[in-house]
């Protein structure tokens, strides 16, 4: 349990809380700079709670980055640990890394993308 604990739900939620990221604040900023306010209208009042989560989008952004930070950190400790000698479960044990690697990354490129969008995009863009 420990080992399916460390290789994939960790960086699962870590996906889950950079995706936040991404919805909460960097997706409405990403509307307004593409001149799309209407849709940013239709997206809220579809989705209210968007505009309530971006009251805290610092608390959001520290929370996913330490969530990132230590999926990374258990990711590379885990990098040389051995896997089962049975061929087959190793053959899962490889897999299972390639695909935490895998949402590790895509929850880092998430995260940069709405840090960008969040923080520094309106700043650059205006």
């Amino acid at each position: 349990m420990t080992n399916l604990y460390k290789q994939t739900i960790i960086p699962t939620l870590s996906l889950f809380t950079s995706i936040g990221t991404l919805l909460c604040c960097a997706l409405p900023a990403l509307l307004v700079t593409l001149g799309m306010g209407a849709t940013l209208a239709g997206f809220i009042s579809t989705a209210p709670w968007i505009t309530t989560i971006s009251n805290y989008k610092g608390t959001i952004f520290i929370a996913a980055g330490i969530m990132l930070l230590c999926s990374a950190a258990m990711q590379w400790r885990a990098r040389y640990a051995p896997c089962p000698a049975d061929p087959k479960q190793s053959r899962a044990c490889t897999r299972l890394r390639k695909i935490s690697w895998f949402i590790l990354g895509t929850a880092t490129v998430i995260y940069i993308i709405g840090f960008f969008f969040a923080f520094l995009a309106a700043d650059i863009l205006y």
